[in-house]
């Protein structure tokens, strides 16, 4: 049976509400490791769902350090002006601009990197395997650009605030959390005697609703 300390104990750790908490820990049979997992996977399932939306609206996240010569700005788009001025949205977009200044990442999805870097990553990743097996070398690949985009890709990242989760699996609680489209759309890095570290996320494939 669920207790309400387990109640609590999910929601302090997801945000999510208690509906949602409750039926993760019916589901997991109160096992609040699995109940995390549960969640994140509604809430990716829930992502998808709203992929075809419109993401009008949005918010900026800010960090300013302290000695004034370093700035991140992330924009976050969303469906509603409502939304968009939520605490839970002003939280989000902050979390990232913290995360983006700490972790310094330089793209915001692995689609938004440029043809030529990741075509060069492939040839390196690539390079000393040609003896290999298919499916191994097909494996050492994959392994290898996998840590490349969890070095470079801000969704790829495991995010500086919570390191139990990647930067998109904090995107997707909160799709799940709001019920709205979210996206990360642009950040910009300004530092002092440094330039501009700036990226832009790619025009999303459009998605057909059945």
């Amino acid at each position: 049976m669920v207790t309400i300390d387990q109640i609590k104990e999910l929601r302090t750790i997801t945000g999510a509400g208690v509906g949602a908490v409750r039926e993760a820990l019916e589901t997991t049979n109160g096992d609040v490791a699995e109940a995390i997992k549960f969640l994140r996977a509604k809430g990716l399932a829930k992502a998808g769902k709203r992929k075809g939306k419109v993401a009008e609206h949005g918010i900026l996240g800010t960090y300013i350090h302290s000695n004034k010569k370093f700035v991140v700005v992330v924009e976050v788009a969303c469906e509603t002006d409502f939304a968009a001025k939520s605490e839970d949205m002003n939280k989000f977009a902050n979390d990232l601009a913290v995360h983006i200044a700490a972790v310094n990442p330089k793209y915001i999805s692995v689609s938004s990197i440029d043809k030529e870097t990741l075509a060069n990553e492939l040839s390196a990743a690539e390079s000393g395997l040609d003896n290999k097996p298919d499916e191994i070398r097909k494996t050492i690949i994959n392994g290898k650009l996998e840590k490349f985009y969890q070095e470079v890709v801000l969704l790829k990242q495991t995010l500086f605030t919570d390191e139990s989760k990647t930067v998109e699996d904090y995107q997707n609680e909160m799709v799940a959390k709001i019920g709205e489209k979210i996206e990360i759309t642009q950040f910009y890095k300004f530092q002092v005697g440094e330039p501009v570290v700036s990226n832009t996320a790619a025009p999303e494939e459009e998605v057909t609703e059945e």
